[in-house]
């Protein structure tokens, strides 16, 4: 069996089982295939030469002459040998499909990526954002604490303060009080010497009328 026979016994098999409607054929990896009017190389050819990899429509298949019919994406119905014919895209097409998938892959995985670094950054910048207002919030709380120190001991002097004044005003009261009995102690002291004097001066003038009322003795006595 030749290597023609093969490959057409093999596209017959695939052809057969194949559903008789809406299925889709593809050239196979041939450079050009001849589109017939009838299904033999005698019939007129529809078009030169369609290229590796076209997709076509299914329309029926005749073994005996090794020819299909089907229908282009234009609307041209025609016949092609069979044996050029397969049911799943060619390696090209697969690989162009594949490396489509991959460049959008690629693409997607970049965006990712991208999101990614972006979330990241705003991650770090959140955290620095984070720590900036934790060292903030931690030099507030020790000024606080230093306010509330000074306060403490502001409150304190003041409350030194008010007991030292109320201490110097009941010593200024207890003063005044002293100086009080000082003057009242010398007026007093000043009364008494005057009446002592007084009491003197009357002593002393009592004293001179006595002598001088008392009778005199005479000299011959």
């Amino acid at each position: 069996m030749t290597y023609s026979r093969i490959c057409l016994t093999t596209s017959f098999c695939l052809l057969m089982s194949l559903p008789l409607s809406a299925a889709t054929l593809y050239i196979s990896d041939e450079l050009t295939v001849l589109l017939r009017s009838g299904p033999s190389g005698a019939h007129r050819i529809l078009h030169n030469g369609l290229p590796s990899g076209t997709s076509l429509e299914f329309m029926s298949i005749d073994e005996d002459a090794g020819f299909t019919q089907i229908r282009t994406a234009r609307g041209t119905e025609g016949w092609i040998r069979s044996q050029y014919l397969v049911s799943e895209p060619i390696a090209k097409m697969r690989l162009a499909a594949a490396q489509r998938s991959l460049r959008q892959s690629k693409s997607a995985l970049a965006e990712e990526q991208a999101k990614v670094r972006e979330l990241t950054q705003n991650t770090q910048s959140q955290d620095s954002a984070n720590t900036t207002h934790l060292n903030r919030i931690a030099s507030l709380e020790t000024e606080l604490e230093e306010i509330k120190r000074i306060s403490s001991n502001a409150m304190q002097a003041h409350a030194n303060n008010q007991k030292l004044q109320d201490v110097n005003l009941r010593l200024k009261d207890e003063l005044d009080d002293l100086a009080e009995d000082r003057a009242r102690l010398e007026q007093n002291a000043e009364n008494e010497a005057i009446m002592i004097g007084a009491v003197l001066i009357f002593v002393g003038l009592l004293a001179g009328v006595l002598i001088k009322t008392r009778p005199q003795r005479s000299a011959w006595n």
